[in-house]
């Protein structure tokens, strides 16, 4: 069965690098939707060597259309 993914970007503050989200909640509202959380990745990083987002990514069956 083939799979579609979803990625979900959360922005980090600037200052205390927090997730502006509650990315927690967002993973739970996927879950209900049908979708398997797969990872959290940080690909961005800033002038000081940290995120400056994160995404989320998650998988899914596509149904045969």
């Amino acid at each position: 069965m083939m799979k579609e993914y979803e990625f979900i970007r959360v922005e980090l503050s600037t200052m205390r690098r927090r997730p502006k989200e509650d990315y927690q909640q967002i993973i739970r509202d996927y879950a209900q939707r049908g979708w398997k959380f797969i990872q959290i990745f940080a690909p961005s990083i800033d002038g000081y060597g940290a995120a400056a987002y994160f995404e989320i990514i998650f998988e899914r069956d596509v149904e045969d259309a």
